[in-house]
């Protein structure tokens, strides 16, 4: 499997802010390395999966198929597939991490289309101030850009949830588990003239326990992140007000006229087998695809814990086991992303530190936080994965020696 990396430039800020402390060590052969493209999250880590399972997932259309614009013209959504409507609702019952009975599906190009749309149902027809939306630090990266990137007069970025305290209407977007540090979130603001939108692309058992069914008023969902297949760019909104469906409709139809009808029969059948193999008990961990994810991810934390243990260097935050009802185990969470925080007082940005050992992070800036943390990717392919792990055991600190267990609340 070719791995995540990238060539750069030889002569980049990262090797001098890696010689400025000199008591670390870069590899002899560090100039003829590749970068490990850790900063995104492509997850290709589930790629073996779906290339066992044969033809239990193949689609085949005849090239008069899906010509028309509409699917359901008496749906709320009516660019949305009734195959893949039904996937949606079963997977849900199935996994019991959201309530979708007597609830609206709208389907959208990725969860990203989705938050636009929710973001103009929330606020059409406007007001005489754009209203703020916020997100508790540290939010996902994407949140302000995306918020911003049409200046739009409903809304704007209104920063961190935690110090907002500007009076009349505001949107919260309440990620959970949350998106860099795989923590379980609550809405911070909490006053009578918010909104709320949750984004739950990460409520799913390979990232962690399933407490209870999710019942929000609207609730992001994507096929890249539940199953792996970011390249189908396909998500869903599970909503409560039918009003606020209606806009959400609204607004995918002026802006892309729906949704790939081929797209959403490929989800439908994937989703559709998926729910099937889970709800066979006999099934085993090659055939379960949460099973399966479990285990990858697992695996994947327990070794960049053993790394992690024997560095003073680096630190990772703290989870705890909480009961499953979808394994009905007690069980630990396995975020899609690692977030690294770097304990040493002489380095400044974690993130072009990194770089000089060729890895490639997002740094903490970008998610309202310090630059002493970085998000890493989890779900990649395992050859890079596995030399992400050889890199950075490689970073100790020799003025200090070896750690005990660094995790941090």
């Amino acid at each position: 499997m070719t791995s995540m990396t990238m060539k750069m430039p030889r002569d980049q800020p990262e090797a001098a802010a890696v010689s400025r402390n000199s008591k670390y060590a870069l590899p002899k052969d560090n100039g003829t390395k590749s970068f490990l493209l850790l900063s995104q999250g492509d997850p290709m880590g589930f790629k073996p999966f779906w290339g066992s399972v044969g033809d239990q997932c193949k689609v085949t259309f005849e090239s008069c198929d899906f010509m028309s614009y509409l699917t359901d013209v008496g749906n709320v959504c009516w660019f949305l597939e009734k195959d893949l409507e039904d996937a949606i609702r079963q997977l849900h019952r199935t996994v019991g991490n959201a309530v979708t009975d007597d609830r609206y599906i709208v389907v959208g190009t990725g969860s990203t289309q989705l938050y636009h749309a929710a973001l103009y149902a929330l606020t059409a027809p406007g007001g005489p101030e754009p209203v703020n939306v916020v997100s508790a630090v540290p939010y996902y990266s994407a949140y302000p850009e995306e918020t911003n990137f049409l200046r739009s007069a409903l809304y704007k970025w209104g920063g961190d949830a935690y110090t907002f305290d500007k009076e009349g209407a505001y949107i919260e977007v309440v990620t959970m588990p949350n998106n860099p540090d795989g923590q379980v979130r609550d809405p911070v603001v909490n006053r009578y003239d918010g909104k709320l939108i949750h984004d739950l692309a990460y409520y799913w058992p390979q990232y962690t326990p399933i407490t209870s069914p999710a019942d929000y008023d609207i609730m992001l969902f994507t096929f890249s992140k539940s199953m792996g297949h970011a390249g189908s760019r396909i998500g869903w909104a599970v909503v409560k007000d039918k009003e606020v469906a209606i806009k959400m409709t609204k607004y995918i139809e002026l802006n892309s006229i729906g949704v790939s009808r081929e797209s959403q029969h490929r989800a439908a059948k994937i989703l559709g087998v998926v729910s099937v193999s889970v709800s066979d008990s006999s099934q085993s961990i090659g055939t379960n695809f949460f099973r399966y994810g479990k285990k990858l991810m697992g695996e994947r934390w327990t070794k960049l814990k053993e790394v992690i243990s024997h560095s003073r260097v680096f630190s990772l935050p703290k989870y705890m086991e909480e009961y499953c009802r979808f394994s009905g185990e007690d069980t630990q969470p396995c975020p899609a992303f690692a977030w690294l925080k770097c304990n040493d007082a002489d380095i400044e940005d974690l993130e072009i530190f990194l770089r000089g050992y060729k890895i490639m992070a997002r740094g903490g800036t970008l998610f309202g936080s310090d630059p002493k943390h970085v998000r890493v990717s989890m779900v990649g392919d395992e050859e890079t994965f596995n030399l992400f792990l050889e890199r950075l055991s490689f970073i100790q600190d020799t003025n200090i020696g070896y750690g005990n267990g660094n995790v941090i609340n």
